[in-house]
């Protein structure tokens, strides 16, 4: 495996622990979109364009943006009261290594069946593309709506919490 790899996956890797070691939500959704963005990088330097391009416009530039605007509207933004490190993080750090070491052991053995030699799948992103400006625009278009009526309802709660306080 190249350099370039190790260096994507390792940004993956901590961008996932800090989103799950820092005590603060704002710190917290802003590592994931750094654990998202590394992911994309290595969809792409796999060879997977529209596996990555997808998630960077979903993932990063959507769910990641949404999840920022969302807690800074509602009550994420005041700075932690304690230390930057929530306090179960060696129970988070001990799920984590049992899930790699899961995930670890069916990837190790799972080489074994795998055919030695395989073709890839001829759908490039141009006919993928089309076809989700084609048949497929509705959808798309319908996505687009309800992300949008989320971001507007939250925005709605936050200004009745805030009314409320005051």
């Amino acid at each position: 495996m190249s350099l370039v790899f190790w260096i994507l996956a390792a940004i993956a890797v901590l961008g996932g622990l800090a989103a799950m070691l820092l005590r603060s939500t704002v710190h917290c959704a802003l590592a994931l979109t750094v654990a998202f963005a590394g992911i994309a990088l290595l969809f792409l330097n796999l060879g997977a364009q529209f596996a990555g391009f997808v998630q960077i416009l979903v993932y990063v530039g959507a769910v990641a943006i949404l999840l920022v605007f969302a807690i800074l509207l509602t009550r994420g933004s005041e700075p932690p009261t304690h230390g930057v490190f929530s306090t179960t993080w060696l129970a988070g750090l001990v799920i984590a290594a049992a899930v790699f070491a899961v995930l670890g052991s069916s990837v190790l053995s799972s080489q074994r069946m795998l055919p030695h030699e395989s073709t890839a799948p001829a759908a490039p992103v141009v006919e993928i593309g089309q076809a989700l400006a084609g048949p497929y625009i509705l959808p798309l278009e319908m996505i687009a709506v309800l992300l949008t009526a989320a971001l507007i309802g939250a925005v709605i709660i936050a200004l009745h919490e805030k009314e409320g306080e005051q």
